[in-house]
């Protein structure tokens, strides 16, 4: 089931200066970590002077999917969605 959430989250992320790449490893959410498994899409957008980061991300076991969204301004990261992959 797809569920919108919008709730601060707890993410580890990561920066790789050889690959130019800014990603999630590992979201906190509802005392459980997810590390994620794989990135499915990513994209930006700025509204006013922040820009915000969206990432699409399955964790390790393909059990879960979430969509991130990371606040450059605040530097806070929001869950904004999670499915199950149950239909609803």
């Amino acid at each position: 089931m797809r569920e919108k959430i919008h709730e601060k989250v707890s993410v580890v992320s990561y920066y790789s200066h050889k690959k130019g790449k800014f990603l999630p490893y590992q979201i906190s959410w509802k005392n459980r970590e997810y590390v994620v498994g794989e990135l499915g899409m990513a994209h930006k957008y700025k509204d006013g002077d922040t820009w915000f980061h969206i990432f699409e991300v399955v964790d390790k076991e393909q059990a879960m999917s979430f969509r991130l969204n990371f606040n450059t301004k605040e530097l806070i990261w929001t869950l904004e969605v999670v499915s199950d992959g149950l239909p609803s």
